[in-house]
């Protein structure tokens, strides 16, 4: 693709700013997770990867520990807890258990581990591979151990492989509510030996406008409950309480009023098969219903909302090991709030949006933390109107997907576009992003997508922590090929680090404003900016201000940046401080920081007179090997010869600085040029210059027409 570049970025006028106090991202959970790989063990540490169908790509971390059978892992409590789940994965085909050992002692108990659950193909899916490697796995200790007791697993009959062990104390069973109905007043079996459907059915038609309490104990469904309304369903807690569906809900309209809450759903699905209704919740709760505290685990999608789920709740429950999405809006969804809940391990979209057949609108997921959904996106939003994705922790997704996708892919019609405004603020993405096979290239931790139309909404994007991304951190594209404009984007107040690739993939035609975006670590360039379809018009990006350590632009469309790659250096013996950011103490009218750093002798920077001492910071853009420093002012004789006292510091981190070079008078003479060197000591590696002038002979003010850095001395 030829190179289409529309940069706004004025490098000399970008300052850092530092960022405001905002609530933490993701969820508030019970458990406190340890990753295998941090753990002690006699294994083998696996991964850190990213290739799409490998184990340790799907791994939280990208990295697992695997055992063959005799082998440990071990692991130190982090807090008192009683009950333990494990993420793992065994080979396909294979079935065994893990022993567990409590400081030495192991107890009777295992926990039995399988493939039946993983493994999952879904070749109707473009780009997609086997996948869905990993499971989940719990168990009741049967004691209390506390922070600092080790807690061991040892693969006792088959090789396994260990991801994050899941620390909780749980609390004991919740007694029957005054006034319920209990499932087992109505035949239903807790040893989940007999069918409990009629059970549950008559329940729920005896206790409208009241509450059906499900006791400790196994419950086996053989079909869906329908017609539910007007009632609560409340287990004694999900450790205690437990049904055994794989379809809990089925109805398409429920005159609302339905609270769930409080137990265990989990299912058997081992396969995808996307014309089943295999899901905890099939259809609609109706208006001002409630879904909360629940475990839901082994089934195609947690809850797929159709019709009229006005004013709904989903929050603190736990979505495992679903097939497919873990939670999808399809359309029609007013005032929905999806908050708290955590996910592992989905097979699609962990949440998402689709609207489909009428908008989901003024709907949010906000404070929900998600980890490895291995087909797709964690927070995917198609179309709507004025959505909010809000406080989010997302990590470490696989193929076909980015952290968050704000996207106009509309899959099916009647499809709703993307309108009124969609609020992204304070989410926190770790290791998201990934390579797109269909595309052949990759796709960013935060994707705005104007795939089957352009994007017309209001898209704010704030306050936002990007850390670890294989690829790029912010993603513009129209992803069906067809060049349809990504617009109306703003990003303000953005942390960037250690970004596989680029700041910022821009491929569709369209326009952002960056403000306070802030990057470091950057594998290849700031930019990347080359239109698909060629020739279909730039992306624009505007700055705003604030902006640093990514003004720099991939040079060569023809290619794509592979992580960590870099441009290629055009001349080792280049000035490292020419048009980059640049700020100071102050300024005096015009003459302000930038002009110290554009390349031009006779622009300057001047302080603030009769101020000393004055500083100027230049921000390098990573931290280098500086060993010789030029000094000039403007070379017209006009300018009378001078004498400054400069005092060289430098930093890596822009806050931490130490002197490089103590404070030192150089002469600046028109008749040989007005300017002066300094040669720094070997050894030194900063990333931001300061220096700091507390005297001029020639004029009360700190006063440079250029500074220049420079790696050979």
């Amino acid at each position: 693709m030829p190179t289409a570049v529309a940069v706004a970025l004025a490098a000399g006028l970008l300052t850092a700013t530092a960022p405001t106090a905002r609530a933490a991202a993701g969820a508030t959970l019970p458990f406190t997770s340890v990753e295998a790989e941090s753990a002690t063990t006699t294994g083998t540490k696996i991964g850190p990867d990213h290739t799409q169908g490998t184990l340790a790509s799907e791994a939280s971390g990208r990295q697992a520990v695997r055992l063959t059978a005799g082998q440990r892992v071990e692991f130190t409590a982090p807090r008192a807890a009683n009950a333990l789940n494990i993420a793992y994965s065994v080979p396909d085909g294979q079935s065994g258990s893990l022993n567990v050992y409590v400081n030495g002692t192991r107890l009777a108990k295992t926990i039995a581990v399988t493939s039946k659950y993983s493994y999952v193909d879904t070749g109707w899916i473009p780009g997609a591979k086997t996948h869905h490697f990993y499971d989940n796995a719990r168990l009741l200790l049967g004691q209390n151990i506390q922070a600092g007791d080790k807690v061991s697993l040892e693969a006792a009959n088959t090789q396994v492989t260990v991801d994050v062990a899941d620390f909780e104390q749980v609390a004991g069973a919740a007694s029957q509510p005054a006034g319920s109905v209990s499932v087992t007043s109505k035949g239903a079996d807790p040893t989940g030996q007999g069918d409990s459907t009629q059970a549950f059915r008559d329940a729920i038609a005896s206790a409208q406008g009241g509450v059906v309490w499900i006791p400790p104990g196994d419950y086996r469904l053989t079909s869906s409950l329908s017609g539910v309304q007007n009632v609560t369903l409340q287990g004694a807690g999900s450790w205690h309480s437990v049904v055994r569906t794989s379809r809990f809900i089925d109805q398409s309209s429920s005159s609302g009023g339905v609270h769930i809450k409080d137990f265990a759903v989990i299912g058997e699905v081992t396969e995808r098969v996307d014309s089943n209704p295999d899901n905890f919740v099939n259809g609609s709760l109706g208006p001002n219903s409630s879904v909360s505290r629940m475990w839901l685990q082994h089934l195609k999608v947690g809850l797929w909302l159709m019709g009229n789920n006005d004013n709904l709740v989903v929050e603190n429950n736990r979505f495992l090991d679903m097939t497919a999405d873990g939670l999808n809006l399809n359309g029609n969804a007013r005032g929905v709030r999806v908050r708290g809940n955590f996910l592992r391990n989905q097979g699609d979209d962990a949440l998402a949006m689709w609207s489909l057949y009428a908008p989901d609108t003024n709907s949010s997921f906000e404070n929900n933390t998600i980890t490895q959904p291995n087909l797709a996106n964690g927070i995917a939003i198609y179309g709507g109107t004025d959505i909010t994705v809000k406080n989010n922790l997302i990590s470490d997704t696989n193929a076909l997907g980015s952290g968050i996708a704000i996207s106009n892919q509309k899959f099916l019609d009647p499809f709703h576009p993307l309108s009124g405004t969609i609020t992204v603020d304070g989410n926190t993405l770790v290791r998201t992003g990934a390579m797109n096979p269909n595309w052949n290239h990759p796709m960013g931790a935060l994707r705005v997508d104007s795939y089957d139309s352009a994007i017309e909404a209001q898209v704010k994007i704030t306050n936002t922590t990007i850390t670890d991304s294989p690829y790029s951190a912010f993603e513009f594209v129209s992803g069906g090929g067809r060049g349809y404009a990504a617009k109306n984007i703003t990003v303000d107040g953005a942390s960037v680090r250690n970004t596989g690739t680029v700041v910022v993939q821009a491929e569709a035609q369209g326009a952002a404003t960056f403000r306070n975006v802030t990057a470091t670590g950057v594998g290849a360039a700031g930019v990347y900016n080359c239109p698909y379809p060629a020739n279909s018009g730039a992306f624009t990006l505007t700055d705003g201000g604030g902006n640093s350590g990514w003004s720099s632009t991939w040079s060569d469309c023809s290619t794509w940046p592979q992580p960590g790659q870099g441009n290629p250096d055009p001349d080792p013996a280049r000035n490292l401080a020419k048009g980059r950011p640049a700020t100071a103490t102050g300024s005096e009218d015009v003459y302000t920081p930038g002009k110290a750093v554009d390349g031009d002798a006779n622009s300057y920077w001047e302080s603030v007179n009769n101020a000393f001492p004055q500083s100027l910071t230049v921000d390098l853009g990573s931290t280098e090997a500086v060993r010789r420093l030029v000094l000039k002012l403007p070379p017209s004789p006009a300018w009378g010869a001078r004498t400054q006292t400069v005092t060289v510091l430098g930093s890596t981190d822009g806050s931490n600085y130490s002197t490089v070079v103590g404070a030192t008078g150089y002469r600046f003479d028109p008749a040989t040029g007005n300017t002066a060197t300094v040669s720094l000591p070997g050894g030194t590696g900063l990333r931001y210059l300061r220096l700091s002038v507390s005297a001029n002979t020639g004029w009360p003010a700190g006063q440079f027409s250029e500074v220049e850095a420079y790696l050979t001395s």
